[in-house]
């Protein structure tokens, strides 16, 4: 465990940070004890797993089988996938749009040498540079302005103590 104060690694079952003296107790309950939000997520997930157990159950072809497969799993996938796997996976997405475009951009304008209307063809390599760009664009969106979703409140009795910090014109002596 890494103390929230200072960020040093705390191995021992301490009550107190030995660096910085911050009170560990409330830390270690809240890792013992998930919050309302993990807890409903990981009952969440155990609920799909339960539903796609069934349905393969309810399954009476290898047909039926392969379908199921081919269609709830890979769906299954990117809903647990992580960030990080989701930032890659819109990355992959973005530059192979990009090299799709720059390709066929630079095909379309060399097939436009050997063609006598050479006109219609390097309007049509104008797609592939809109290809292009839109892949890059992809990319730029997945490496700068995809993050994850804020973390939530915990409202729940379990949350433990909060502290208010007041003004002290509001506070009374």
């Amino acid at each position: 465990m890494f103390c929230p104060g200072c960020g040093s690694e705390e191995r021992q079952a301490t009550q107190f940070c030995r660096a910085c003296g911050t009170d560990l107790r409330a830390v270690r309950v809240s890792l013992e004890r998930p919050d309302s939000i993990t807890a409903s997520a990981v009952s969440a997930r155990e609920d799909i797993g339960r539903a796609v157990a069934e349905r393969i159950r309810e399954v009476e072809d290898a047909h039926e089988l392969k379908k199921v497969a081919e269609d709830v799993l890979p769906q299954i996938e990117k809903f647990l996938e992580s960030y990080e796997e989701k930032r890659l996976r819109r990355v992959r997405i973005g530059v192979v749009t990009a090299a799709a475009g720059l390709g066929g951009a630079i095909f379309m304008a060399l097939m436009s040498a050997f063609v006598r209307d050479a006109d219609a063809l390097l309007g049509i390599s104008g797609l592939g540079v809109a290809t292009f760009l839109i892949g890059i664009g992809l990319i730029i969106n997945a490496l700068y302005f995809t993050k994850p979703r804020n973390q939530l409140e915990d409202h729940s009795p379990d949350a433990g103590p909060r502290t208010c910090s007041m003004p002290d014109t509001l506070r009374r002596s």
